[in-house]
């Protein structure tokens, strides 16, 4: 009996699930995963700046409705491209959340040309 492979697309989601779990903000546990060439280049979650305290922790900083203590997933998995000396250009991210619309702009930026995602953010408005 022969064990059915996921698709790639299935398979990089659930690694951008896993990932989630390392999420610091209870609002929303999120995971993102930057693949080039069906590799993984880089990976980050929603939550504080280095040393800075996380809102499990302390609560959230909240201001119009949006927590400003929290760095965004994918800001963190495009900026761990840039601190390891990767390319992201021409990458796919995968994402347990569509991105804000400040998110899409870095995605496209960076020049990722692919966003792949599980459900939608919140009410589906996506506002940063």
């Amino acid at each position: 009996m022969q064990n059915e492979r996921k698709p790639w697309d299935v398979y990089f989601l659930d690694i951008a699930k896993m990932v989630a779990t390392r999420s610091t903000c209870d609002r929303a546990h999120v995971g993102a995963v930057i693949v080039k060439d069906k590799r993984i280049l880089a990976t980050g979650y929603n939550g504080s700046l280095p040393g800075e305290p996380h809102c499990d922790d302390v609560g959230h900083l909240m201001v119009d409705n949006h927590c400003r203590r929290t760095i965004h997933a994918e800001r963190n998995a495009i900026a761990q491209c840039y601190q390891m000396g990767l390319d992201p250009r021409g990458a796919t991210i995968y994402v347990t959340h569509s991105p804000c619309p400040i998110c899409r702009k870095l995605i496209n930026e960076a020049g990722i040309n692919r966003i792949v995602y599980d459900r939608e953010y919140g009410d589906g408005t996506n506002e940063a």
